[in-house]
């Protein structure tokens, strides 16, 4: 790739239309436009109107582009996100968005952006792009090991070349992972992560979009950092011949205004953070994106109680029909919080109270609640036995030790700064060059 003359970039962005993906992108977006860039959001109407607030002093450098989401008869009337939908509904969200593609190729043949930064869903983008002469980002906001775990190359996926033939396949690390590791789906994840290979109502698989994107882009972005994962970013960038480039974590950027719903919220949370122990809180979260069955959330809710320990809550399910037990928000109030809106992540992790407990069981950063192998069911018995062992028990110290050090990962704004740097640098050194 040449050199190029520093100016100011056009950065088209299109996200999957699911707000775990578009705030992300959104992030992005704001942190690129800081640096003096031009920024092309594009979504429909009602996500557009959904997204957070720009900061005043990014007004002028983030435009925000509207393309009208076609009808489908299989999907309700202003149905424009996944959380508007329940799951089997999904793919006909996907049919939709595939039919964006004629007004969004529009847009970028008037626009003539340097770049564009896509999901996973746009596989139709790339010959696009290589006609146009936009150079391609493929921004994933996955971390490298869910995607090296996916294929040992883009053809692989497109093609379907893949050995594995069974979800049992996936519990253990693929063969071209040449490092050791205890990273790999347990049989009930795995079932899961198998439906990803299959077909669906939109007549591509998620499997084929990944391969499809990653062959057609210049450089791969990842919503993650080298203090996580590096072996695993540098393997992704092996398997498939391209740049990976880690963008951090992207915490919300913090700008003064008051009045948004966010930071009202964030008031409220954070004075009921102030009133408990430091590290003693627990933070339940399973992103926007992911659904509770109603034995699971009875089972999650009531174990919480069980434990006795303070806990917050943030409860997105898109199933009205799943709902808390009985009586739990008023025997938990006091001690535990329950929130249905937004909760800022990041902000809650950075309080002194919040103790974040995941699936870095290699890192000693998190220790999994036991399940059942086969359907991934969790017991109440099970889920305060683990919280009192990470929170409480001396036995917990080494997970409470690792998990303050990814606090502070979290948070250190200046490390995240230094890889937005790099990857607006790359695209600043590489606009306006087809490698395809």
């Amino acid at each position: 790739m040449a050199m190029a003359d520093a100016k100011q970039l056009h950065i088209a962005m299109f996200p999957w239309l699911a707000f775990g993906h578009m705030i992300p992108y959104f992030e992005l977006a704001k942190r690129i436009a800081q640096r003096g860039h031009r920024i092309s959001f594009i979504s429909t109407p009602r996500n557009i109107q959904r997204l957070p607030k720009v900061p005043p002093n990014l007004s002028s450098q983030m435009n925000f582009v509207s393309l009208t989401l076609p009808h489908h008869d299989n999907l309700p009337q202003d149905a424009e996100a996944t959380n508007d939908l329940p799951l089997h509904k999904i793919p006909y969200l996907k049919i939709a968005c595939d039919k964006l593609q004629d007004s969004l190729a529009e847009f970028l043949q008037k626009s003539k952006p340097d770049w564009i930064i896509y999901d996973f869903i746009a596989s139709w983008l790339p010959p696009i792009t290589a006609k146009l002469g936009i150079s391609s980002a493929f921004f994933s906001i996955f971390q490298a090991w869910s995607i090296c775990f996916c294929g040992s190359s883009s053809l692989a996926l497109i093609n379907g070349e893949d050995p594995r033939s069974k979800p049992e396949d996936f519990t253990v690390p693929p063969p071209w992972v040449p490092f050791k590791t205890t990273v790999a789906f347990r049989l009930h994840e795995a079932k899961k992560f198998f439906d990803l290979y299959e077909m669906n109502e939109s007549g591509v698989t998620d499997m084929v979009r990944v391969g499809l994107v990653i062959d057609g882009c210049d450089v791969i972005a990842i919503k993650s950092c080298m203090e996580i994962e590096w072996q695993w970013i540098n393997l992704l960038g092996e398997l498939h011949g391209k740049p990976v480039l880690p963008v951090g974590l992207l915490p919300p950027t913090a700008y003064d205004n008051r009045d948004t719903l966010e930071d009202n919220n964030w008031l409220t949370i954070n004075d009921w953070l102030g009133k408990h122990e430091p590290k003693t809180v627990i933070y339940v979260a399973f992103g926007s994106e992911l659904n509770l069955s109603q034995i699971e959330l009875i089972e999650l809710a009531l174990g919480l109680e069980l434990s006795g320990l303070p806990f917050f809550w943030a409860l997105r399910n898109r199933d009205d029909t799943v709902v808390l037990p009985d009586g739990f928000e008023e025997r938990v109030k006091g001690r535990g919080v329950v929130c249905t809106s937004w909760a800022p992540q990041l902000r809650i992790l950075a309080h002194e109270s919040g103790l974040i407990a995941r699936v870095f069981t290699e890192k000693k950063v998190g220790i999994e609640i036991p399940r059942n192998e086969e359907d991934g069911v969790y017991t109440r018995k099970s889920v305060a036995e683990t919280l009192q062992l990470v929170i409480v028990e001396e036995a917990g110290k080494i997970y409470r030790k690792k998990s303050n050090e990814l606090r502070v990962l979290f948070t250190d704004e200046q490390l995240h700064d230094q890889y937005i740097h790099k990857f607006v640098e790359f695209m600043e050194n590489h606009r306006q060059v087809s490698v395809h």
